[in-house]
């Protein structure tokens, strides 16, 4: 569910195709730490919304905040962390200066999905 969520995020929220840009790039971006505290079950047919907000970013990693609702109610918060992976030799390397200048633009209520759509 969370991966799906960034790559929605990547795809709908950055503009950036997910699978094209690691596959490209030959970067990742795996959950190295999650915590998440329910606080009401969901039953089957219920349709959920979640919401991402980007915490922190930093060198090569960053921390996202997860909402997920049904309807108005609350059923759970999450909070993880991604880290920007080389998949050529599994090591933590640096966030793309094109994908941070999206991630801080989003962070910051400026991107313009319309405007910053792209392929790759």
């Amino acid at each position: 569910m969370f991966n799906g969520l960034v790559e929605d995020w990547f795809n709908q929220g950055l503009g950036v195709n997910y699978a094209r840009y690691i596959t490209e790039h030959k970067l990742g971006f795996p959950i190295v730490s999650l915590n998440c505290e329910f606080s009401a079950t969901s039953t089957i047919g219920e349709i959920i919304t979640l919401g991402l907000k980007l915490e922190r970013l930093g060198r090569s990693s960053m921390e996202i905040a997860v909402d997920c609702r049904y309807k108005q109610e609350e059923r759970l918060r999450a909070r993880f962390v991604l880290v920007s992976v080389d998949l050529n030799h599994q090591r933590a390397q640096p966030v793309p200066d094109d994908l941070r200048g999206l991630m801080q633009a989003f962070q910051q209520g400026q991107l313009d999905i319309n405007n910053h759509r792209r392929d790759s």
